[in-house]
Formats: C-alpha cells, sequence, structure tokens
C-alpha cells in the first residue's frame, strides 16, 4: 500500500491528473457552499423555535453545520471524483500498464454518476444506520472511532476499485471479484481513509485514492 501510495503522489503532476484535482476542488467547493448554507438555514430555523436566544440558536446552527459538512466531505468528495475516476484510472494505466490500457473500455458518464452518487448514498445511509453504535461506543473511548474507520474502509475499498474493475470486467464478474479480493480491499480503504483524516492531505484523498486502488486492481491481478 505504500508503494501504490508513493506512485500515485509521484503522479500528481501530470496534466490530466492536475485537471481532475482542479475540476473536482472547484466543484466540491460549489456543492459544499450549497449545503452549508442550507444546512445552516434550516438548523438555524429549528434551533430558534426552541430558545428566545437567537445568538444562541445562531452559534448551535454553525456548529452543527461544520460538522455536518465534516462528516460529509467524504461523501461528497469522493461522488464528485467519480465523475471522473475514468480520466485518473486512464492516466494511471498509461503510465503504468499500458498493456491493460490497450484492453481497456472507457465508462460512460452515466455509469460514473450512478456510482459515485451510490457511493455517497451508501456512506450517508449506513453511518446515520450506525448513528445508535457510535453514541453507545462513546463511553469506550476508542470504540466509536474504531467502528467509523472500519465501516467506512469496508465502503471505500469497494467503491474505489469498483471505479477501476469497470474498466475492465462485466457487471456480472464483479461480485466474484470483490469476494476474492475483500480483505485486499479492506486494507486499501483503510489507507484512504486515514488520508481523510490528515489535514490538507484530506483535499488531495480523493484523487489519490482513485490512483491507489488502479495501482491495487493491477498488481492485485498479477
Amino acid at each position: 500500500m505504500f508503494t501504490a501510495l508513493a506512485l500515485s503522489l509521484s503522479q500528481l503532476g501530470d496534466r490530466p491528473i492536475r485537471s481532475v484535482l482542479r475540476k473536482s476542488l472547484l466543484l466540491t467547493v460549489v456543492v459544499f457552499a450549497l449545503l452549508g448554507g442550507v444546512t445552516w438555514w434550516g438548523v438555524n430555523r429549528l434551533l430558534e423555535g426552541w430558545t428566545y436566544n437567537g445568538s444562541l440558536a445562531a452559534a448551535a446552527a454553525l456548529v452543527i453545520s461544520v460538522l455536518a459538512m465534516w462528516l460529509m466531505f467524504r461523501a461528497v468528495a469522493i461522488a464528485i471524483v467519480g465523475l471522473y475516476a475514468d480520466t485518473i484510472v486512464a492516466a494511471v494505466e498509461s503510465r503504468h500498464y499500458p498493456r491493460a490500457l490497450a484492453t481497456a473500455h472507457d465508462v460512460p458518464m452515466a455509469q460514473s454518476m450512478r456510482m459515485g452518487l451510490a457511493s455517497a448514498g451508501r456512506f450517508v445511509g449506513i453511518n446515520l444506520l450506525l448513528v445508535a453504535a457510535y453514541l453507545v461506543l462513546l463511553a469506550t473511548g476508542i470504540g466509536t472511532a474504531a467502528l467509523f474507520l472500519a465501516v467506512n474502509a469496508w465502503l471505500l475499498g469497494r467503491d474505489l476499485s469498483d471505479m477501476v474493475a469497470a474498466r475492465h470486467m462485466s457487471p456480472a464478474e464483479m461480485p466474484a471479484w470483490r469476494r476474492q479480493t475483500m480483505a485486499r480491499r479492506f486494507l486499501l480503504g483503510l489507507a484512504v481513509t486515514g488520508l481523510f483524516l490528515i489535514p490538507f492531505l484530506n483535499i488531495l484523498a480523493p484523487v489519490l485514492g482513485a490512483a491507489m486502488a488502479t495501482h491495487f486492481y493491477h498488481r492485485s491481478h498479477r
């Protein structure tokens, strides 16, 4: 996994990947500005109905909005990068796996959008279902963090590796491949989840994750 990370970092300067990074960051900022504004407005209006202290409601709304945006960053960022994942994967394959690139097929934009939105939906849905477990495990000190990392490593490992596999496999072949590579995909997801937790590096995490997933896929087929 360290090799995949090092190779991915070394390719950040490539023109196609720089282009994806610029576009995905710009789109992420726009989406977050809209979501942040709507979330703050909604929470502020809700809390104003519970308290006569307008400044307290505004402060609470700000805190809740920031927390919600932090939790949503991974979902939004991966969904957006999913739109451009084919470009990242092709760039990595062009440099490191030219034989695989020759037999790959481009993933249609509609399919990329479905995969990205499905990824975001799974992240939000599963983590909402686990809110009660997260709260109960707070008493253990590390249980909440451990469960969050494990669940999201599984989700990220699946979503990122699927972005690559879709270029080389039919939908019917992918379930068997997922079962065969479950442990390795979990390690991939754990590594990328760790990147999302590091300030500043988390901005690059979606693009690095897609590049790392490409190395993971092709090295697992050797």
